[in-house]
């Protein structure tokens, strides 16, 4: 289906029930729908918003396009949860439909003040010739969850030295004042983040540039976060235009963030250290955290890139959101946990202890599940787990103690996706002692590595059928004790 520029700005509020009713059962019927992940009713969902802790529940929304699996006429979807494991469907947050959103409600963020919600996002407009002027917008959310915007824009125009690509801020509280980091492109078509301070979250004052050691790193930052953790502060975003190295830097797109010192409000200076990929999967993008609240740091991302084709696009609607994860820092790097309150999702439970030489062998079934496995004795050259496995299909995560490196193998998944950017991720790890924890849905896998040092996150689209959980040691011998519980 040829997605014309008329049919991506078509607004909800225009299309016949009969029509949405059509779309609804073609996505009831998709094979690939999620069972604990939250993903679109219809059409495609991408980056997380305005993920905040409100009122006694966590609220979170995201981009939306109801009609289809394409981007176009952006939404704002509204979820919440009192325990970030079981989501509700709130219904539409933000439309697009004042002068300043008027071609879409992009990202952004939010922050609770004086009992109130403050929810701040960029507004997409377009003119005749189709050029882009973007506006910062706050809207608020009472506790009773009515939305008010506002009659004119927040921020109106963009600095002097960057273009219109000009979105996505992130409000964080410092002392009295309010500040916000946008993410930027310098008029030499560079990438950067903008700082922003307020005293009431209405009124603006451009402070100027983000000071990094980061000065022709992509021709554009999206969805930046900051936050500080005890000593550090932590910048998150998604710079685009980076140039593959080795193993890094595989996707379309990459995410990743900076540890450092405590962001300078006076100076915009941020001292820092290397740059570090978030997820080393084929699918994670536009990551935003929150305090939960119990002061834990919180991180959701969007499981999908864009300009991306996938299975599910067959079926009228695109992507999920990951499962959320809490930060910490350990030796300058971030270290991403699923949140504890994912173990009420545990249903029955299976163990197994075994020792395997040159074999692959089956040990559990199953399509919605976690899994842990920890190596007890490793002597073989590889070990590995091999997830939705039938006679011609599985996806495989493996430990090569030769090389060192995690390596996800998607190639013998099930239906393919963008296998032109390759097939397999990998990362090097330097511990000997190697636990895998999995949680594998319908149509996805995430992998995270000794206790989330490192993370895997990736689409994937087998059979139904395949549902055998297999193990394999090669070139010698490897103990290993799991655990495996149905969702």
């Amino acid at each position: 289906m040829e997605w014309t520029k008329e049919m991506r700005y078509r607004r909800l509020e225009e299309i016949n029930i009969n029509e949405m009713d059509e779309l609804k059962k073609k996505v009831e019927n998709s094979e690939w729908r999620q069972s604990f992940h939250i993903q679109p009713e219809t059409g495609l969902l991408n980056d997380p918003n305005g993920f905040c802790f409100f009122n006694g529940e966590y609220h979170l929304f995201y981009q939306w396009f109801p009609l289809g699996p394409v981007h176009g006429l952006k939404y704002w979807y509204h979820t919440k949860s009192s325990d970030l494991v079981t989501w509700e469907n709130v219904g539409v947050g933000i439309k697009p439909e004042q002068y300043y959103d008027s071609h879409g409600a992009y990202s952004g963020s939010a922050i609770e003040h004086n009992d109130t919600l403050y929810l701040m996002y960029t507004g997409n407009t377009r003119d005749e010739n189709w050029e882009r002027h973007p506006y910062q917008v706050v809207a608020l959310m009472n506790k009773q969850g009515r939305m008010t915007k506002p009659q004119q824009a927040n921020i109106t125009e963009i600095p002097s030295g960057y273009t219109d690509h000009f979105r996505d801020p992130k409000v964080w509280k410092s002392g009295d004042l309010f500040y916000a980091i946008i993410g930027a492109q310098r008029e030499n078509l560079t990438g950067c983040a903008v700082l922003y301070k307020s005293d009431n979250l209405l009124d603006w004052t451009f402070l100027g540039e983000m000071k990094t050691g980061l000065q022709g790193f992509g021709y554009m930052w999206e969805c930046p976060d900051y936050f500080e953790d005890h000593d550090h502060g932590v910048f998150i975003f998604s710079p685009q235009g980076i140039e593959k190295s080795g193993d890094e830097f595989q996707n379309i797109y990459q995410s990743g963030y900076l540890v450092g010192q405590k962001l300078d409000l006076e100076t915009k200076e941020f001292a820092h250290g290397r740059f570090h990929e978030l997820d080393r999967g084929f699918d994670f993008y536009a990551p935003q955290t929150t305090l939960a609240h119990d002061g834990r740091r919180i991180l959701v991302g969007w499981m999908g890139l864009p300009e991306i084709e996938y299975p599910t696009d067959q079926d009228g609607w695109a992507h999920c959101l990951t499962l959320p994860r809490e930060l910490t820092i350990k030796n300058e790097k971030l270290i991403q946990k699923p949140v504890v309150e994912l173990q009420k999702l545990r249903k029955s439970k299976q163990v197994v202890e075994a020792t395997l030489t040159n074999e692959t062998r089956k040990f559990f079934n199953g399509v919605s599940f976690e899994l842990i496995c920890e190596l007890k004795e490793c002597d073989s050259t590889q070990f590995g787990i091999e997830i939705r496995a039938s006679d011609d299909e599985h996806t495989s995560i493996m430990y090569d103690s030769i090389e060192k490196k995690i390596i996800l193998d998607r190639s013998q998944s099930g239906q393919p996706v963008a296998k032109k950017y390759g097939e397999q991720r990998k990362c090097t790890i330097t511990d000997d002692q190697i636990k895998f924890h999995l949680f594998v849905d319908v149509s996805s896998v995430e992998v995270f590595i000794n206790d989330g040092e490192e993370v895997f996150t990736s689409r994937i689209f087998p059979k139904k059928e395949s549902d055998e959980i297999r193990l394999f040691a090669r070139g010698g011998s490897t103990t290993f004790y799991a655990e495996k519980w149905d969702i």
